[in-house]
């Protein structure tokens, strides 16, 4: 058990800055060397070489880990990215998605009696002072209340505010130079949407209220779940969560190949229902989507976990999405600008950005057209980035409304989590099933069109 303050993140702007500096020197020329290999021969792909050595994604892992906070979440981005890294070495930075270094059971128990107003033997039944999970803002025990129910208990780390604040400060800098020598300044609105939601997932009470929404939108989908709140045993820095036993996703991509193809198909039909369900239903989005907040429960339901970045989307981009869909299995087509500007997108030049709109649209809907789809082959990510590096220039003058950027981390990291399960089947038939749940119980929109 931890005794002393390893786990403590560096809260300092520049100190944090400094650690970042020196991993990125010390990175630097290991991949520097990967990408040569990687880019070497004509299509300009071999997913063979990973981007980073083991040694590299070890240090990648205990530097991240020991910083916590939002540099800790973009290392969980990495982990989940099929293109960037090998599986072995996925592996590894993998770590960060559940394994931070953990807090001592002292400081643990001075932040739960802060928060509660008693210790965690007054306000438990019993309570675990080993972790079982630790990640960028707090770590998780098992306990078990009064009335013998057990529960997951989220403590949020006490510094951790202050180095989230210092990790904006320095993003920040970095946005504004890069929005004024490019011209982008709704690069700003952006950066704005990210800060706040980062700033928001700090108070669990608002996470709390949050994982009731996403529960709420779950109605007609009974194979996805939500643990219950405890609210007598959940403050700011303290939430106390229904335990979900079984299985997480990261566990589940960690031993692929002792799965058969019917159950990773399975398990990829209930993360499409998860992401596109609720959305499509209701317009609230899952943006924190890495394998750790996905569990595989006994029953052969999929639980959701962490709702500290729930975000509820506006009513003509829920519209917009809900009659993309619609066209994709049968309905009246879908206009790429005319729709799009209608949901909130801006184009400096109409008719100039159709044919990108249209390609986007087009890797994006793969799998919703196909009645046999292969997410183990299907590149839609990379394809996508590739698409966006070719035509850099038009970015520019394609503003998405600020929302869509919760949006797109949610769907592109649900598409990393297939790819990674590399499921094939019948995914149109998928989503025609979620269609039909939205036709059921979707909330009325109130957007005109």
């Amino acid at each position: 058990m931890a005794g002393d303050d390893d786990y403590k993140p560096s809260t300092g702007r520049f100190a944090r800055l400094a650690k970042l500096a020196t991993l990125s020197a010390k990175l630097s020329t290991d991949v520097g060397s990967r990408m040569v290999k990687r880019f070497a021969n004509r299509d300009g792909e071999d997913a063979s070489v990973s981007l980073l050595g083991q040694g590299a994604a070890e240090k990648l892992v205990a530097t991240l880990g020991d910083l916590k906070g939002l540099a800790m979440k973009i290392g969980q981005g990495i982990s989940m990215d099929p293109d960037l890294l090998t599986p072995e070495i996925r592996a590894v930075v993998a770590k960060l998605q559940n394994q931070a270094p953990p807090m001592p059971w002292a400081t643990v128990k001075e932040v739960i009696t802060t928060q509660l107003g008693k210790p965690p033997e007054e306000a438990y039944a019993s309570f675990e002072q080993e972790p079982i999970a630790s990640a960028s803002l707090g770590q998780v025990h098992r306990a078990v209340t009064k009335d013998g129910t057990v529960v997951a208990v989220k403590v949020q780390y006490p510094d951790i505010a202050r180095a989230i604040h210092a990790d904006l400060d320095n993003l920040g800098a970095m946005v504004t130079v890069v929005a004024t020598t490019s011209r982008m300044s709704h690069g700003k609105d952006y950066f704005r949407e990210v800060q706040q939601s980062l700033l928001e997932e700090l108070d669990y009470q608002v996470e709390a209220e949050r994982s009731r929404r996403f529960a709420q939108s779950l109605a007609g989908f009974p194979d996805l779940k939500v643990p219950r709140v405890f609210d007598e045993l959940t403050a700011e820095r303290v939430l106390t969560l229904e335990f979900f036993k079984g299985e997480t996703l990261k566990e589940f991509i960690g031993r692929l190949d002792q799965h058969t193809s019917e159950e990773k198909f399975r398990i990829a039909r209930l993360l499409t229902r998860a992401t596109w369900g609720p959305f499509l239903c209701t317009g609230v989005v899952h943006a924190d989507p890495h394998p750790g907040n996905f569990m595989l429960l006994e029953d052969g339901s999929l639980g959701v976990l962490d709702f500290g970045a729930i975000k509820q989307m506006s009513d003509p981009w829920t519209f917009a999405n809900r009659k993309l869909f619609d066209a994709l299995l049968g309905g009246p087509a879908y206009d790429p600008i005319g729709d799009s500007e209608k949901a909130g997108m801006v184009f400096d030049d109409r008719e100039a950005a159709r044919p990108f709109v249209a390609a986007v649209l087009d890797i994006a809907c793969r799998a919703a057209r196909s009645d046999d789809f292969d997410y183990g082959d299907a590149a839609i990510n990379r394809d996508m980035r590739n698409h966006f590096m070719r035509n850099a220039l038009s970015l520019g003058t394609i503003k998405p409304p600020k929302e869509a950027v919760q949006f797109f981390r949610a769907v592109a990291g649900m598409s990393q989590n297939l790819e990674n399960v590399r499921a094939r089947g019948p995914f149109k038939q998928v989503f025609a099933e979620i269609f039909e749940v939205v036709r059921q119980h979707g909330r009325p929109l109130s957007a005109k069109w």
